[in-house]
């Protein structure tokens, strides 16, 4: 199984834990409009390897995670009901891991490896 050009990993920074059943859309951007490319569920480590296909070309692209859906299942209220991260994709690197910390009114991101 080869692992998709984005991928992106969840975690639940007030339980500690890996953030289970998120949907996640990725989208990119063409002509100056958002198109949906791929979509997937974070897995029992709060992991989604599968998103998109193995090479995207340079441009811009956006990841949606729809964060209300995952604080409803547990009763908890939060503030975003999604995070959107935008981002830019070089033809040069290989690969783009891109986390999202998540609680119910912060989430955060960083580029990873």
């Amino acid at each position: 199984m080869t692992v998709s050009h984005i991928t992106t990993h969840v975690l639940d920074a007030v339980q500690g834990v890996p953030a289970p059943g998120i949907a996640v859309q990725l989208f990119a951007e063409r002509s100056g409009e958002w198109k949906l490319i791929a979509e997937a569920v974070t897995d029992a480590d709060g992991r989604a390897k599968q998103l998109g296909p193995e090479h995207l070309p340079a441009g811009a692209y956006r990841l949606r995670f729809d964060t209300g859906a995952y604080f409803a299942a547990s009763d908890t209220p939060t503030f975003f009901p999604e995070a959107l991260l935008t981002f830019l994709v070089d033809e040069e690197r290989p690969h783009y891991h891109v986390p999202l910390l998540l609680s119910p009114f912060a989430y955060s991101t960083y580029r990873g490896s």
